[in-house]
């Protein structure tokens, strides 16, 4: 063989030998990024979880405070009631 051909041959080689490699890591890295959106995902949802606890929390204490609000102000009307009377 001439040397030529074992410097193309030699050359292929190596440039295999790198794409193998490239490849391998490009595998990786992607591997790690799908791993990585399931993690940001799963976060997601957890906090769309606890922003909904949260909001039901926020109005069941608005129908509580309303619910004092009224009751606060029936009394306040029969009071009323009761001052005209005497």
């Amino acid at each position: 063989m001439d040397p030529v051909q074992l410097t193309i041959i030699g050359v292929s080689i190596a440039l295999t030998i790198i794409l193998l490699i490239i490849g391998i890591q490009v595998a990786l890295i992607l591997k790690e990024v799908r791993q990585s959106v399931i993690k940001t995902n799963k976060m997601l949802d957890d906090s769309g979880k606890i922003t909904e606890t949260v909001s039901t929390g926020v109005t069941n204490m608005s129908g509580f405070i309303n619910g004092i609000k009224t009751g606060v102000s029936f009394i306040t009307s029969l009071k009323s009631k009761g001052d005209h009377h005497e």
